[in-house]
């Protein structure tokens, strides 16, 4: 197992305890987390979220007692045959998630890479770095970083797919929320083929463990087929991200997003130092 140089602190999405935010908030606190992202609050998704839904965060927010490290909008998860969607997130729901990142200071919106129809012909590829160079570019001059997240059955779901679309698009804005589980089941192994693919790259890791795959069976950490000592030994070693974003999605989501916390803790702590 490899030494660590640093160490790992542990986020979560808020949603994976309650949609509630004082609620997720209440049990984060106790669990030693103030490193929250958020997706879905009381009225909704962000950025379609009521105004009093984001009062409430900056009620925390200027108690000092969290830190927002990303929004996600679930931003280009439509076919890339969907152009009047695209288009239209690209030119409305961006623009307000980024002014709602601003807004609760987080620098980081996650959005995905197009979901891949059958027998979509390779051509399209080229409408997918182009929506995300515009994207990003629409970030950057804001001041504000996008990391594509990857997922089964869209154009960047291996770690290596991932890189690539990042490559090609040529923005600094631009990284990856590598999330294992979401790779696995795909022709790449998640951990260590996918993660070294995308290591230099990486902006935000999401953790959750599965049986059958991401959108099937998920289960709390350590009780799936992801090799998270190995992850979570390299992450730390290869010193690539500051935090890890638990993102339970197994039922209860109170009890397993607790254990996922006590089960990252426990490998963060068993990693050996560097003298």
């Amino acid at each position: 197992m490899k030494t660590r140089t640093n160490t790992l602190e542990l986020g979560i999405v808020s949603d994976e305890i309650s949609n509630d935010f004082a609620e997720a908030m209440q049990y984060a606190s106790s669990w030693g987390i103030s490193l929250v992202e958020i997706r879905l609050l009381k009225s909704g998704r962000v950025p379609d979220v009521d105004k009093r839904d984001i009062e409430e965060v900056q009620q925390y927010l200027r108690r000092g007692v969290v830190r927002i490290t990303a929004l996600s909008p679930g931003i280009f998860k439509h076919p890339l045959s969907h152009l009047n969607e695209l288009k239209e997130e690209l030119a409305v729901a961006l623009p307000r998630t980024i002014e709602m990142a601003k807004t609760l200071n987080a620098p980081l919106i996650i959005v995905f890479g197009f979901k891949r129809e059958e027998g979509e012909p390779q051509s399209r590829y080229n409408i997918a770095v182009d929506f995300l160079r515009r994207a990003a570019s629409i970030a950057e001059r804001a001041g504000l970083k996008l990391a594509i997240e990857n997922e089964p059955g869209f154009w960047c779901d291996t770690g290596a797919n991932t890189r690539k679309l990042i490559d090609d698009v040529r923005s600094r804005a631009l990284g990856a929320n590598w999330d294992p589980a979401n790779a696995y089941g795909t022709t790449e192994l998640p951990y260590p083929d996918g993660y070294l693919a995308v290591r230099d790259r990486i902006f935000n890791v999401h953790a959750k463990d599965t049986k059958q795959g991401s959108l099937v069976q998920c289960v709390p950490i350590g009780e799936g087929v992801l090799d998270w000592d190995g992850q979570m030994s390299a992450l730390m070693h290869d010193n690539v991200v500051s935090h890890v974003t638990i993102e339970t999605h197994c039922l209860p989501l109170i009890e397993n997003s607790r254990r996922n916390v006590d089960a990252l803790r426990q490998m963060i702590n068993e990693i050996p130092r560097t003298a």
